[in-house]
């Protein structure tokens, strides 16, 4: 198969599970595959090594300085940003290869995504499309250097959405769902913190159940039956957990050091 000339960059922390579908949709097609790993446990960098992965290391700070930092090893002219649990559909590699062949002035393009709770698509709710910028030209793109949810900033014009879909296969279960959440909040919390944001428990409420209903009805989540309210439910517990860690950070929660005192508030 002839070689495309991008450069697909990942960034992984333990997804030895991962590696070997998600290489295997690239591996064979792309010019350069750049891993970037936070200090995995596992055997990720063995299995991205073995697959023809060019690995680096890398201690994560945040998450837009640390896909800036990844963006910056790739060496051909167009970048493809993948993560670990995502694949690169037959699709959306012949439209990739065409439009590279064919030259573009654009300097960047979204790419539609499948997102998956195990085996099944969410078709609706919000979660499809969900086309994201993935495909730039290297050093006209950079995320805001934040925890989470980084804003995109793009040098040059974007060509639109491609048609062919990445499939992400996001959460294993809605146990992984929630572990994920928890992970996600405190960023969300940090970030809030450090915008100096002021949050009150009503406007918290407000914007929670302003997701709910955005998800389930007008995004029509319901279609997607008990999963599609599950997901709305989810939306809903971000932004309440995210309070609560937001409240504990700024008012101080403690906890009594050894004396079985009962935390203050």
């Amino acid at each position: 198969m002839t070689k495309i000339p991008v450069s697909v960059v990942i960034i992984t922390r333990n997804e030895e599970t991962n590696m070997p579908d998600c290489l295997g949709s690239i591996k064979d097609w792309a010019e350069e595959i750049v891993v970037v790993d936070d200090d995995s446990t596992d055997k990720t960098r063995e299995i991205a090594e073995s697959l023809g992965a060019r690995v680096f290391q890398r201690k994560m700070d945040n998450e837009g300085a640390h896909r800036n930092w990844a963006y910056a090893k790739a060496t051909q002219e167009w970048v493809l940003s993948l993560d670990a649990d995502e694949r690169v559909t037959p699709e959306l590699r012949q439209e990739i290869s065409a439009l590279l062949a064919a030259g573009t002035e654009h300097a960047a393009f979204n790419i539609p995504r499948r997102n998956f709770i195990g085996d099944y698509w969410l078709r609706y709710g919000g979660q499809y499309p969900s086309a994201q910028l993935r495909l730039f030209k290297r050093g006209s793109f950079r995320y805001e250097e934040t925890y989470v949810h980084p804003r995109a900033f793009l040098e040059g014009t974007s060509g639109g959405t491609l048609k062919g879909d990445v499939l992400h296969y996001s959460y294993r279960d809605f146990a992984h769902f929630l572990t994920k959440l928890n992970g996600q909040t405190t960023l969300e919390a940090r970030k809030w913190v450090d915008d100096q944001r002021k949050i009150g428990l009503g406007k918290a409420l407000w914007k929670a159940t302003d997701r709910f209903f955005r998800t389930y009805l007008r995004k029509q989540g319901y279609k997607d039956g008990f999963i599609g309210f599950m997901v709305a439910i989810f939306a809903w517990l971000y932004q309440i957990m995210s309070y609560a860690k937001y409240y504990e950070i700024t008012k101080g929660i403690k906890q009594g050091a050894g004396s079985g005192e009962q935390g203050k508030i």
